[in-house]
């Protein structure tokens, strides 16, 4: 677990620079790839997935 956390915030600080800087090409996926997939071991993935399933329940709504 501590090591899943410590690469998404390595990915995560990475990712950040890489849209601020506006330099996306093959690495910037990579780098948006390795954090959504570490980001999902983590105990962030419930609330993101309840926040996901909201804005579509959402959007169908509207």
């Amino acid at each position: 677990m501590a090591v899943t956390i410590s690469l998404v915030l390595l990915f995560g600080l990475v990712l950040f620079f890489l849209l601020r800087s506006k330099e996306l090409g093959p690495g910037g996926a990579f780098t948006a790839a390795g954090f959504g997939f570490f980001l999902a071991s983590t105990g962030a993935a419930g609330p993101i997935n309840r926040l996901a399933q909201s804005l579509i329940d959402a959007a169908a709504n509207l």
